[in-house]
């Protein structure tokens, strides 16, 4: 391509290659030394300054800006800079950009083409750096398909004819690197897409964001934090995922879990609350509801645009650094919500990021989800793969994170979810399932095992599909653990009906027995169950509102010793009257009284209880972890189990679901002995009746329920009660 040609593809942004005009070259032909061009459409003069402080005057060869300079051989090397000079006579000089040679090496764009380049987040996207001595920021993004891309920023007045990038190859990738640029530059990238069309994009993978609604991406240096918590992650790593140590997970939702003044909090003032709340409740886990940066509050994360950026809305990248930090050095893990079974739509993301569907399928019955709105991500296509899993290892990498929670992977198991006949096309076996959805799964789930030994990956998955939680080599797709929303599901259904027809829905709390160790369960009620017209955990229960309150003591008693690591989300520990919304603080002036600070007391005591009996623990994901007492007493609505641990110790745990108190009620039991009672969810303190068995019951050599010993027992309404034998 001429030069000419060249010089109006720069002047009329168009050019792919801006390198092989701008910047030093060889004169060529029969001149000798070299030729330096620069556009630069806001100066009047432009001039070369050598490495000697020579100064040579630019001519300018086109009207817009365009300026050229001949200079011989001797004494003229690559350290020069350029010097401008506005109309009002002010200069500056600056290093030249086109003079840097590129970051990406060739191994780099491989890697990348194949799909396999995991720490992607360090070259993509924007990176503070020195070349040549030289401190600046170096920018590279995907764009396969635009004709041109520019870096745009209020350094060059948001102009994409200044800093346009170099297109290496055929690998898709753009860059550039930006002498003098630094940490808190905003930024986006400028396409002109195949048509002509200009688009404003953020970079998929900034690592920081402007607090919406504005919507720039920040230049962002990772490594100006300071960790904290080497012994807690040499621990991690060394001890492995928590499959027989207690989990009892936190599940919050930052900008809603509490306010000051209707205002949002800090990561940092979040941290400190957040991690004392957590400790006096005796929780082990945080998981955050999505904190990937995006642009609309009411998708509560879930609708994400920075799959590297954590919002915003609560502070700096390294504030929340500071609360991971925090949280670990209190002994609290954390998890992160993940969504990578879709994106949205709004123009200055990821949606038809280069004027084609990069990210997403063309096709609407592959690449939308019509329920969210929302596009699909393409997990057949190398980059997009790479992509999404560079962004789970970047946060356990990156922020410390402890594990990752995958939102709605039923959507990205199924090519028909949610959609009717004609609406979706078979696999190309002619079957519903998503195979290269699949094989994403399980590359996720190996890569992060292998490279974050003690990291938990966590599926909510809604249907059957086999072996989510069942390692990759033996054809599961590699989860450490899924959500039961079956168990979930039951247990509320059953729970909301009337005692008086509980007898008739019995089933629905013995079933989980039948598949409870197919998979690693987390047994969770989310925010889900108490949004969107569900009514609050209150509201769902039966009877008065003190029978609605030992109602919810009992449930939560039979989850804290049902098989399976549990999850509750924030307000349901003290029964919020209200449903939850997301755009205000939950009532915490409700956890002050009475029956509400019952509640509260009861779930601390039963994190604790989980945490200090290991029967309740370790032994959540085997059969031998559990054993039914009576699960057939459906007239008189009760259910009674033994918990054991590996050495073989047991709890005895019997629940009594209707509001009459069962006086003399017979009991089997495994061993003869005093059963001390460790737990009674009708004690005063819970605001029960405070019936009980005044601390415990010696059992008798009667034989019971399949038992050889027995014991009889003051059951209280609504109640929960366990047991355990002393010596």
């Amino acid at each position: 391509m001429s030069n000419k040609e060249l010089m109006y593809q720069i002047v009329e942004a168009r050019c792919h290659d801006p390198f092989a005009y701008l910047g030093r070259h060889e004169a060529g032909g029969k001149s000798t030394g070299v030729v330096v061009r620069s556009f630069a459409p806001r100066v009047e003069s432009a001039w070369v300054v050598d490495a000697a402080g020579t100064a040579t005057p630019m001519k300018r060869i086109h009207a817009d800006g365009l300026f050229e300079a001949k200079l011989p051989k001797l004494g003229f090397d690559d350290t020069y800079r350029l010097r401008y000079e506005n109309h009002e006579g002010h200069s500056w000089e600056i290093e030249d950009p086109y003079r840097f040679p590129p970051v990406l090496g060739d191994m780099d764009l491989h890697l990348i083409g194949e799909g396999q380049h995991f720490e992607k987040y360090s070259l993509l996207g924007a990176h503070v750096r020195e070349i040549e001595g030289v401190s600046g920021v170096s920018f590279a993004v995907w764009a396969p398909n635009a004709s041109r891309v520019s870096v745009v920023g209020n350094f060059n007045h948001w102009d994409g004819r200044e800093h346009p990038m170099r297109a290496r190859g055929g690998s898709g990738v753009w860059e550039v690197f930006i002498p003098s640029l630094c940490d808190g530059e905003l930024y986006k990238f400028e396409i002109r897409t195949q048509s002509a069309d200009i688009l404003l994009k953020v970079d998929p993978y900034a690592q920081q964001m402007e607090v919406r609604p504005a919507t720039a991406c920040v230049v962002h240096n990772p490594k100006q934090y300071k960790w904290n918590d080497k012994k807690w992650m040499d621990a991690r790593r060394a001890y492995g995922p928590p499959m027989d140590k207690p989990m009892t997970i936190y599940e919050v939702h930052l900008g809603s879990w509490r306010r000051e003044d209707g205002e949002y909090m800090s990561y940092r003032e979040l941290a400190h609350q957040m991690v004392e709340y957590c400790l006096w409740m005796g929780y082990t886990h945080i998981e955050l509801m999505p904190i990937t940066e995006h642009p609309f509050d009411g998708s509560w994360g879930y609708q994400t645009v920075g799959y590297f950026a954590p919002t915003s809305r609560f502070g700096s990248p390294d504030e929340f650094r500071y609360f991971v930090d925090h949280c670990h050095a209190n002994g609290i893990g954390v998890f992160l919500d993940w969504v990578p079974a879709h994106f949205p739509k709004d123009s200055h993301g990821l949606a038809r990021f280069d004027g084609t569907p990069l990210y997403e399928h063309a096709d609407p019955r592959l690449g939308e989800h019509k329920d969210w709105g929302t596009y699909i991500f393409n997990f057949g296509r190398n980059e997009v793969r790479n992509f999404l899993i560079a962004s789970a290892l970047f946060w356990l990498d990156q922020y410390h994170i402890d594990g990752l929670r995958v939102d709605a992977v039923a959507s990205m198991l199924y090519l028909d979810y949610s959609r009717n006949e004609g609406e979706w096309i078979p696999n190309k076996y002619g079957g519903r399932e998503n195979l290269e959805a699949i094989e994403f799964l399980k590359q996720f789930n190996h890569l992060v095992h292998e490279r974050f030994p003690g990291a938990v990956t966590m599926a909510e998955e809604s249907t059957s599909f086999p072996m989510v939680s069942r390692p990759t080599w033996l054809g599961g797709l590699g989860f450490t653990m899924k959500w039961n929303m079956g168990w979930m599901n039951d247990t509320l259904s059953y729970m909301e009906q009337n005692p008086v027809h509980r007898s008739y829905h019995h089933g629905e709390m013995t079933f989980s027995q039948i598949y409870a160790y197919t998979e690693n369960f987390i047994l969770p009620f989310s925010h889900d169950e108490v949004v969107h017209g569900k009514g609050s955990m209150p509201q769902k229960m039966p009877g008065d509102d003190w029978q609605k309150f030992a109602n919810l003591r009992a449930l939560y008693a039979y989850m804290y010793t049902h098989p399976g690591k549990k999850l509750l989300f924030q307000g349901l520990e003290w029964g919020q009257w209200s449903e939850w919304k997301d755009a205000v603080s939950l009532d915490w002036g409700q956890a002050q009284y009475m029956p509400h600070r019952g509640l509260q007391l009861l779930v601390r005591d039963l994190n604790r209880l989980v945490c200090d009996v290991p029967a309740l623990h370790e032994v959540d994901f085997e059969h031998t972890g559990f054993q039914w007492i009576d699960c057939n007493d459906a007239s008189q609505s009760t259910l009674s189990y033994i918990r054991r641990d590996k050495s073989g110790a047991e709890v005895v745990v019997i629940l009594n679901l209707t509001p009459v108190p069962r006086y003399d009620y017979r009991l089997g039991v495994p061993r003869d002995g005093f059963y001390k009672e460790i737990m009674n969810t009708d004690a005063r303190m819970y605001d029960g009746s405070n019936m009980g068995n005044g601390g415990g019951v010696s059992s008798e050599d009667v034989a019971w329920m399949g038992q050889y010993h027995s014991m009889r027992i003051t059951l209280p309404p609504l109640s929960c009660l366990v047991f355990r034998r002393e010596p």
